[in-house]
């Protein structure tokens, strides 16, 4: 399944993705022990940005702080299906994708097998990062196999040079991206800042633009409407959180008129600039 055809609005402007931020789900430290709480807050959430007009929507175990590095236990991955189809049920204008943090692809698509989501979105596909959570290797051919093996054709947005992380090596932002996108076969890439609400740099954004301009790439932290038009200049869409709660606070909810606001503002930079190269 193509980019194009996930999100139709790309053909006419920039798409935009809201993050469904979970509470802490059943064993992580913070977890309050009601799981209806976390599931309502996540729709409220989930209703909040298709009242505002966002395009898609990403649900990830933000809450279940520390992060496990690559596996989660079965009780995350429960508790996250039971959300996504929750958050299916509220938001229905596009698709719902799927992070499970810290890098769990394969939880990722197991969740994706069962409830029909979107897209999934991993951290580290390709390459090695040094993380808080340790050292995470990409297992690019390990997810596609997977993917192959379930029957799923669900895209996979890969990070370049990854949010909360270093890259471990010498290999540059091109070549990672080149990697990312060529060998390692991930559908889409997506450029972050150093941390959670952090901005992009936008001449990051261009470098992998022009190292690999045939493939579709993301924002993927610290876009605001301050610098929005120069840091998705270069980039197909943006996925959105904090900038996106009332107050621009990250443990608010979603406030439907950040949403609206996000998306005009968007729709002002015009089409996507990888279809304008497809054609």
């Amino acid at each position: 399944m193509s980019l194009a055809s996930l999100f139709p609005a790309l053909a006419q402007q920039r798409a935009l993705i809201g993050v469904v931020h979970l509470r802490a789900l059943p064993g992580a430290p913070d977890y309050a022990g009601d799981m209806a709480a976390v599931v309502a807050a996540a729709c409220a959430d989930a209703q909040a940005l298709q009242d505002g007009g966002a395009h898609g929507v990403i649900v990830e175990n933000f809450g279940d702080r520390p992060f496990y590095k690559d596996k989660v236990p079965a009780e995350t991955v429960a508790a996250m299906t039971l959300c996504v189809h929750a958050v299916q049920g509220v938001f229905t204008k596009g698709p719902v994708g799927i992070n499970v943090l810290r890098n769990a692809a394969r939880a990722a698509l197991g969740i994706a097998a069962a409830t029909q989501a979107g897209f999934v979105r991993v951290n580290v596909h390709t390459g090695v990062a040094v993380t808080d959570q340790g050292v995470i290797t990409g297992r690019a051919a390990q997810t596609l196999r997977e993917r192959a093996r379930l029957g799923l054709s669900v895209p996979v947005l890969a990070d370049v040079h990854v949010k909360h992380a270093t890259p471990l090596g010498e290999e540059s932002l091109e070549q990672t991206a080149l990697d990312t996108y060529h060998r390692g076969g991930a559908s889409a890439l997506i450029v972050s800042g150093a941390g959670t609400g952090a901005a992009a740099d936008a001449g990051d954004v261009g470098r992998v633009r022009r190292a690999v301009p045939m493939a579709p790439l993301w924002l993927g932290s610290g876009v605001t409407l301050d610098n929005l038009a120069s840091v998705c200049e270069r980039a197909d869409g943006a996925i959105v959180g904090t900038a996106l709660k009332h107050g621009g606070e990250l443990a608010a909810p979603v406030d439907p008129q950040r949403v609206r606001a996000m998306g005009q503002a968007l729709a002002a930079l015009g089409p996507a600039p990888y279809l304008a190269q497809e054609a």
